[in-house]
Formats: C-alpha cells, sequence, structure tokens
C-alpha cells in the first residue's frame, strides 16, 4: 500500500526534520517512516503486563469480587 500524507509543521518541527534529513542523509520520508517505525516500537515496549491466568478460573461465587462479607477477616 503507497499512501501520501501531509503534515503542517511548525517551525521547530521544520528545523528538526531538516537536521535529520543532514544529520542522516536521508529523504525527509524516510525520516518520518523511521519516526514511525521508532513510535511504534516504543508503544509495543509500554504495553501494560497482564497477570498470568486472570480471569480463568470460577471460585463458583457469583458476587465473590463486589460483596464484602466474601472479604471479612481476609489478611489477618
Amino acid at each position: 500500500m503507497r499512501a501520501k500524507v501531509q503534515a503542517r509543521l511548525d517551525e521547530k518541527s521544520k528545523r528538526l526534520l531538516s537536521a535529520l534529513v543532514r544529520e542522516y542523509g536521508w529523504t525527509p520520508s524516510q525520516v518520518v517512516r523511521e519516526g514511525l517505525h521508532a513510535l511504534e516500537a516504543a508503544r509495543l515496549r509500554r504495553k501494560k503486563k497482564a497477570v498470568i491466568g486472570l480471569g480463568k478460573f470460577r471460585s463458583g461465587v457469583p458476587d465473590l469480587g463486589s460483596n464484602k462479607k466474601h472479604m471479612k477477616g481476609f489478611g489477618r
């Protein structure tokens, strides 16, 4: 899939784009593509860690998580 993207850049972003083009010798499109890949990698690292087995076991008590009487004396 090929796509064209137009973006309005503020002055700071324009300067940054120009600096990255000079530094890496890439085209502006390459800088944008690499930026997207970097953002995706950062997002994947931040994914919330899940508790293994959460919601996979049944206690047989339908209101276990919402009824305070089931928690009476817990932790003592």
